[in-house]
């Protein structure tokens, strides 16, 4: 136990701790740690000192000793710690992340962080930290397509182009079909929807079969030109055709965009009047069709 500990504070260093324990500014383990050494300065012993500063016993011994070899400056700066854990050499890093970009040597499609913790002898969450920090995911992965189609960059012009820019006095419409929907209709009517409850409905339901759903999509406004039919055949896409040439106004031309089912390249599709094939195989699966009255 540590007795007769006493601290001589000179004139300059007592004016000194008691600017930086009155200054609103200074942080407050710089305020206790100067109050324990004027505190001890003026006589009180640790007991009260502990009261005074609210610290514990070892604290106040550590900045007394602290102050009698560094002084004021002692006080005010906090001793550098070495790491728990030494920090991992960037050798070690450029290693896993060089790793990582190459297919896993065990069967497997992609590396996990155990196998990689496993492979590289670090932990897991060494590992975890070096993929996040270069912003790594092996679990993930994006599917792409590259077509082959030597002229694939002027047929995307063209699709593109007639969705940015469409050409004057012309309709461009985007044209898909929804095939499969279940026409259900439940077996009792549902609740509305009231202050403290939501909408409800039966649980049971009713068959009706099935619909498509044909919709034209009209680019420029957002409107929307649909059909329901009962099957997905050449015969009920010429109807909707049909049905938008009824729909648009006679004085503008119909630029279509639609998919390459065989529905759409049925030959009695393209013995339409004004049936102009532009584009075909563009993006895989886009086709451009140009109809005219």
């Amino acid at each position: 136990m540590r007795t007769g500990i006493t601290i001589t504070v000179s004139a300059s260093d007592r004016l000194r701790l008691e600017t930086i324990v009155g200054n609103g500014n200074t942080p407050q383990k710089h305020v206790w740690r100067c109050r324990i050494v004027l505190l001890t300065a003026d006589g009180l012993g640790v007991s009260a000192i502990m009261r005074e500063t609210k610290t514990s016993k070892t604290c106040v011994w550590r900045w007394r000793e602290r102050f009698r070899h560094e002084g004021v400056d002692g006080l005010l700066r906090d001793r550098t710690r070495p790491p728990g854990t030494a920090p991992v050499a960037p050798s070690r890093v450029r290693e896993v992340v060089a790793l990582t970009l190459t297919p896993p040597p065990h069967e497997a499609t992609h590396w996990t962080v155990r196998a990689m913790a496993k492979a590289a002898g670090l932990a897991v969450s060494t590992v975890q930290k070096i993929w996040r920090d270069h912003g790594l995911a092996p679990h993930r992965w994006r599917a792409f397509k590259l077509s082959r189609d030597p002229a694939f960059a002027e047929k995307l012009h063209d699709i593109i182009g007639l969705y940015v820019s469409p050409p004057a006095h012309a309709v461009v419409i985007s044209v898909d079909e929804k095939s499969q929907i279940q026409a259900l209709d439940r077996t009792q009517p549902g609740l509305p929807l009231k202050k403290g409850r939501g909408a409800t409905m039966t649980h049971d339901y009713k068959r009706h079969g099935t619909t498509t759903l044909f919709a034209a999509l009209n680019i420029l406004d957002g409107s929307v030109i649909g059909r329901n039919m009962q099957r997905h055949r050449h015969q009920e896409f010429i109807r909707f055709l049909n049905a938008i040439d009824r729909e648009v106004p006679r004085d503008k031309a119909i630029h279509a965009v639609l998919d390459n089912y065989a529905a759409h390249k049925h030959e009695k599709v393209k013995m339409l009047p004004g049936y102009m094939p532009k584009i075909s195989d563009v993006l895989g699966d886009e086709t451009g069709v140009g109809h005219r009255r």
